[in-house]
């Protein structure tokens, strides 16, 4: 058989932690559509949840999940909402920022022998990996897009000002700095301020 007509083989999903808090069991769910249970848990961030030095969801910190799994024909259906706290800096007068974030998630874990799991690319779909969901890649992806890629204090932050590098909402209205004509900068290095000598 030559390379060319070598059946291709798509890697196993990995299978989640059956410790992470961020992996839930499906079996009490059971592969009957219709069924359904909540599911409340906290979870610690893990490194990357938003844009480091921009804005994110700190490392550690607490991560609210209430969430509804429905087992369904080809899968488990997981929607709710995710809530965590957030930090950064406003893009424009770095100012640190503080808040919380709350997004909404729908997401179709497919079972390992259904018609989804098997018409679909293993990146396109989430997979249900020995009755076990992960969480924690369909959270980060909903948080990292939710997040303000420039972030701001407020929609009028005025910022700094290119000159001094001072607060411009802090500096007043009369803030300014004497512009130098660059053609007369020379002379007046030499010189010197002759309005002021005179």
């Amino acid at each position: 058989m030559s390379e060319s007509a070598m059946p291709e083989h798509t890697a196993a999903p990995a299978h989640p932690a059956p410790t992470s808090p961020w992996v839930i069991d499906t079996r009490d769910l059971g592969r009957r559509a219709g069924n359904s249970r909540r599911q409340e848990r906290t979870a610690p961030a893990p490194s990357g949840f938003g844009f480091p030095g921009v804005i994110e969801v700190p490392e550690g910190a607490d991560v609210e999940l209430n969430l509804l799994l429905e087992s369904v024909v080809e899968g488990v259906l997981v929607s709710g909402t995710v809530t965590a706290p957030t930090v950064g800096e406003c893009s424009r007068c770095l100012d640190e920022l503080s808040g919380r974030l709350t997004v909404d998630i729908t997401e179709l874990f497919a079972y390992p022998d259904s018609a989804t799991e098997a018409s679909t690319d293993e990146d396109e779909v989430s997979r249900v990996v020995d009755d076990l969901i992960d969480l924690e890649p369909v959270v980060r992806d909903a948080v990292v897009l939710a997040l303000p890629r420039i972030p701001l204090c407020s929609a009028d932050c005025q910022g700094l000002c290119p000159e001094c590098g001072g607060k411009l909402a802090d500096l007043g209205p009369d803030h300014g700095h004497e512009r130098i004509d660059p053609r007369w900068a020379a002379l007046r290095e030499r010189f010197g301020d002759t309005e002021e000598e005179n």
